[in-house]
């Protein structure tokens, strides 16, 4: 791939976590540029080490830029970002919240938009990414867009704006969800009699394992790992009976991202 200038507008965790993606997968740090009105030591550490610019004095429009500041922060910032822009920059978004139409309006330069949805396992380079592009954006670029939020972990193209929403409720929340999983696992296991770190222990390495036999297997179905641990009438069978019920999980997991669902969209307006 040809790699072409990157600018990442905002170097938090999420922007962070894609501006180490990229510079791991190859992109070339001399290519790349940071600007960051409040550095982290970190941040000035990594650009020293590995020959990134950061908040260059002077700033050269690009052609791709990374916008990954705060939602709350997008009206401050519009007017510097505006000098970084032209109307053949790609911007990739991943504001929560903050539509397509929101951002052509404070940015009316720019007719290349792409909004993206991430989630935090994409600091490990495991994360997965809900992306939604405009009309105005050739395959070509599509194809580069990919390249850079692919750093992170995999990529599904949505076919709708609308759908941000949807990704938003069920993988950009979703991280939240297990680690509950896991503080209620443990909390469950100290409640039968196991000491509580023990209990902790044993509930993350087990959600660990179970991701990572997931995640090894793709060609076995969720519902299939399932029945493999699942004995007829054992210890497994019991307790299934209880997050299969009728008030179990699937019932208050759908009740989960849709009042996830309802925030995303009343965060868009």
């Amino acid at each position: 791939m040809d790699f072409l200038p990157l600018l990442v507008f905002g170097a938090g965790k999420m922007g962070g976590a894609m501006l180490d993606g990229a510079l791991k997968a190859g992109w070339p740090a001399s290519l790349i540029s940071v600007i960051d009105p409040h550095p982290s030591d970190a941040l000035r550490n990594e650009a020293q080490r590995k020959g990134f610019a950061l908040n260059p004095t002077t700033q050269t429009p690009a052609k791709l830029v990374l916008l990954a500041i705060k939602p709350q922060m997008l009206d401050s910032a519009a007017a510097a970002l505006a000098t970084c822009v032209t109307p053949e920059t790609v911007l990739v978004s991943v504001l929560a919240g903050k539509s397509v139409a929101d951002l052509k309006a404070r940015l009316p330069a720019l007719s290349r938009i792409v909004r993206a949805m991430p989630n935090t396992p994409a600091a490990i380079g495991r994360g997965i990414t809900g992306a939604y592009a405009d009309n105005a954006l050739a395959e070509s670029e599509k194809t580069l867009v990919s390249a850079l939020l692919k750093t992170t972990g995999r990529v599904e193209w949505l076919t709708s704006e609308a759908q941000i929403d949807c990704v938003t409720a069920v993988s950009g929340s979703g991280p939240a969800y297990v680690f509950f999983l896991v503080e209620a696992l443990a909390k469950a296991g100290e409640q039968i009699g196991l000491p509580a770190d023990l209990a902790m222990r044993l509930a993350r390495a087990t959600i660990e394992g179970a991701g990572e036999l997931m995640f090894q297997e793709t060609a076995t179905s969720p519902a299939t790992l399932r029945q493999n641990v699942t004995s007829p009438g054992g210890t497994t069978a019991a307790a299934l009976e209880i997050l299969m019920g009728p008030e179990g999980l699937e019932k208050l997991m759908a009740q989960t991202v849709k009042a996830a669902h309802a925030r995303a969209k009343a965060l868009s307006g």
